[in-house]
Order: C-alpha cells, then structure tokens, then sequence
C-alpha cells in the first residue's frame, strides 16, 4: 500500500473512530443533538440518568448529569466536592455561578440556600436552552442568568461593585481550558468580587502537567489555598480566600451541621474535611500564568 493510502486510511479509522464515539455518546442513547457557535452538545439518556456533554476531536465527557428519580442526588462527583466550598463560607448571600453546565449546582444552592442571590454565567445560549428543556433548571427572581464570557462579565461587575461571598469557578473542562480564565490577573479580578469573607472554590483538574502552574497561579493571586481531593474523581477543587480561611475545628463543626441537609443530594459533607489539604506541594520555581503566558491547554495535555 502506498504511504498515501496507508495515511488515508488511518484518517479514515480515525474519523470512523470519532464518530462512533460520538453516536455512542461515550456513555447512553444520544436525545439531543445540537451544534452551537462554541461546541456541539449532547444529552444522552441511560436508564434514569439524563446528562450533558460536549462533543469533542478524541473525547466525549459529561459535563452534568441528573437522575430523573432521585433529582435532588448529585451524580458526579465534583458537583458533590464543590458542596464543599459551604464549609468555608456557610451562608453565602449572594453566589456566582461561572458555567452552568446542566444548572446542577445553582439548583442545589437554591434549594440549600433559600434567602441566597444566584447569578450564573454561561457563555454558549444553547447551553441555557438545553438545561432548561432537559434538566429541569429554570430561572426564577433569585436565580438568573447572564448569557456572557466570564471575564467580560467579571471586570463589568467589579465596575458596577457587585459583590458576592461565593464563586463557583466550573468553566475548565476535559477537552478545553479557556485560558483568558486561568491567569494571575483573571483570578485577581475574581478576587475582587469578593465580600470580606468571600470565597472561591475551583473545578480543576488533579493529575496533569498544568497542576504545578496553575498552583503557582493560585498562590500569587491569592495566597495560601486550600486543596480538596478524593478517591472516586479525577478533579481537584481550589478553595482560596483574600480572608484569613477558617480553621480546621470550625471547618469539622461546619460539615457535622450540614451534613443532615447535604445527605438528600446524595453529598457525604461530613466526610470532607478529611481530604482537605491546607499545604498543598508544588514546584514553587514553576512559572504562573499570565496573560502573556498561559499556554493551559498545552500544559493540561502532558501528563
């Protein structure tokens, strides 16, 4: 065979590959298919359990799941993990919510947190559509949405002084990292909407060769950080402050007063503060990234 069908022909088994990945959905019967100026999304349905993906080259990966019998359990396990961000700032008033994914997480705030403000960011308005049909999120006068880029929609609520007491960063997924939101200057500008008590708390990623840069990252925006891990994912959650964080007697109260509440969305709250590491190891000679430096989804890749 000559080099130019050998090639042709691996492009073929590549493509043939992709595809039956994406009919597969990776992981259920695909429902909805719909292409965006971002990505494609997909729900797919196994059994009672509805998630969202994003189709991507290689990968399909879900982003939020529900189980349509148990719709208050938290099906994957980050959603459960960012629970935890409750322990350092136990009766936020106002949240941010930036990604909304399949509206998981503001739902679950709005329930644990009836008198709380929500606002959500999402990018991609078939994202808000899809949620919306699919996984029984909806708007109401406490919980809105702005359908904006999250660094665009950060520096204008910092000039309208908007603050909040929690963000909730769920913008960093498997395949892509939108690099203009992991910077020293983005997480500096999400500081500043914080309260006085205010937090952050991170989905990111646990083992990858962007770990120590975006440690790095955390450090010089805001200081020490805690890092959140657990067996049964692959994610890490950062919890950082430009307030002095709650020590590690209070953090243990906290998790045993809500552990009631947190076990109905299926959240082992208790068991939480166990894993969470206050000195966190990396290379600190590692370069952080900037917006002149911030090659993460380069980094992300090597292992």
């Amino acid at each position: 065979m000559s080099p130019h069908r050998r090639y042709g022909a691996r492009a073929a088994l590549c493509l043939c590959l992709a595809a039956c990945l994406a009919a597969a959905g990776a992981d259920g019967r695909v429902i909805h298919r719909e292409p965006s100026l971002y990505q494609t999304v997909l729900v797919t349905e196994r059994g009672a359990t509805v998630c969202l993906q994003f189709e991507a080259r290689t990968d399909v990966r879900n982003q939020s799941c529900i189980d349509r019998r148990r719709p208050r359990r938290m099906v994957l396990p980050y959603t459960r993990m960012l629970m935890g961000s409750l322990l350092l700032v136990p009766d936020p008033e106002a949240i941010l919510v930036i990604g909304l994914g399949g509206g998981v997480l503001p739902t679950a705030f709005a329930e644990l947190l009836p008198d709380a403000r929500i606002d959500v960011v999402e990018i991609d308005p078939v994202v808000v559509a899809v949620a919306e049909r699919f996984f029984g999120f909806h708007e109401t006068e406490r919980v809105r949405v702005f359908v904006s880029d999250a660094r665009v929609f950060t520096r204008r609520a910092r000039g309208r002084e908007r603050r909040y007491d929690l963000v909730v960063l769920d913008a960093f997924g498997s395949e892509y990292i939108p690099e203009h939101l992991m910077t020293v200057e983005y997480f500096r500008e999400t500081r500043d909407l914080l309260t006085k008590r205010g937090v952050v708390a991170a989905n990111t990623f646990k083992d990858s060769g962007l770990r120590d840069h975006e440690s790095e990252t955390w450090f010089q925006a805001f200081g020490p950080f805690i890092e959140f891990t657990r067996d049964v994912s692959l994610n890490r959650i950062v919890l950082a402050s430009a307030a002095p964080l709650p020590d590690a007697s209070t953090v243990a109260e906290r998790a045993r007063t809500w552990r009631r509440r947190m076990e109905r969305h299926g959240v082992s709250i208790a068991e939480f503060p166990k894993t969470f590491d206050r000195d966190p190891r990396w290379d600190r000679t590692t370069e952080a990234l900037t917006d002149q430096y911030s090659p993460a989804n380069l980094l992300r890749s090597r292992p």
